[in-house]
């Protein structure tokens, strides 16, 4: 028995980093198909090794390809606080796998916990873009009451730090919950926003938490302006010296809201 549940231990943490190395979603939005010979189609290849260049040069670009209708926008970012080589890593996974399952349409996102890449026909930078998902751990908190409090004091604090221009939307930072429990949190806007539209943008997926995540040990909001994510182990880098290991929560998230273009 001792050897079986060590047997199913190892299988459930070897199917947690399979997942977590590989996208969280893929979204293609079907009102937008091209033929796959289009110069639309062609810019698109270009404009993906162009997102690729540019992210693990600066860990983030948003730019275009092409002329007139053909024209295609592209952004893509790594999250603020991985290493260039895990960024690299990445976004060129990203731009890999993000045509196979949307082969046609010139509306993509694919997301990623450590980046995001994203491309369509119209202009989409600087703009708030809520669409997308959360995911949430399927196990609640044992004192809702303590657990929101700190929970809210963190994330006003972590997105107070995001909207500084030294930033570069990015917001990090951890609160204990009581002596063997710390939450930790994380936030981060692409960095075409303004900060005003970034402090939006996480407000919207903040303010989501009660509806979608109210009282879990862990959320995570997938929008394609900003991203917001909070668990009850360290996520982020550099780990924490107390628990220097990124803890599973892979499996236990759940996808429980659809993307709307």
């Amino acid at each position: 028995m001792h050897r079986m549940y060590n047997f199913l231990l190892l299988f459930f943490l070897s199917v947690c980093i399979a997942e977590s190395a590989g996208p969280l979603t893929t979204v293609c939005n079907d009102d937008t198909k091209t033929n796959g010979s289009s110069q639309t189609s062609r810019n698109i290849d270009l404009l993906l090794h162009k997102l690729v260049s540019g992210t693990v040069e600066n860990g983030f670009i948003a730019t275009s390809y092409g002329e007139g209708d053909a024209r295609i926008y592209g952004l893509a970012q790594c999250r603020g606080d991985v290493s260039e080589d895990d960024c690299s890593g990445c976004i060129q996974a990203a731009a890999k796998h993000i045509r196979p399952p949307c082969p046609d349409q010139t509306d993509a996102r694919i997301f990623y916990d450590n980046c995001f890449l994203r491309y369509e026909t119209v202009k989409f930078f600087g703009e708030v873009d809520v669409s997308g998902l959360h995911y949430y751990n399927i196990e609640n908190v044992t004192d809702p009451d303590v657990f929101n409090q700190k929970l809210g004091a963190l994330m006003d604090q972590i997105s107070s730090e995001a909207v500084k221009p030294s930033q570069k939307g990015l917001g990090k930072g951890k609160s204990k919950i009581s002596c063997f429990v710390t939450l930790y949190a994380l936030v981060q806007c692409t960095r075409d926003l303004s900060d005003i539209n970034c402090a939006r943008c996480l407000a919207i997926g903040i303010g989501n938490f009660p509806t979608y995540c109210n009282n879990r040990k862990g959320c995570r909001v997938l929008y394609s302006s900003c991203y917001v994510r909070y668990e009850l182990y360290p996520f982020f880098f550099p780990l924490d010296p107390e628990n220097e290991s990124l803890a599973g929560g892979f499996v236990k998230s759940k996808s429980i809201s659809a993307y709307k273009p």
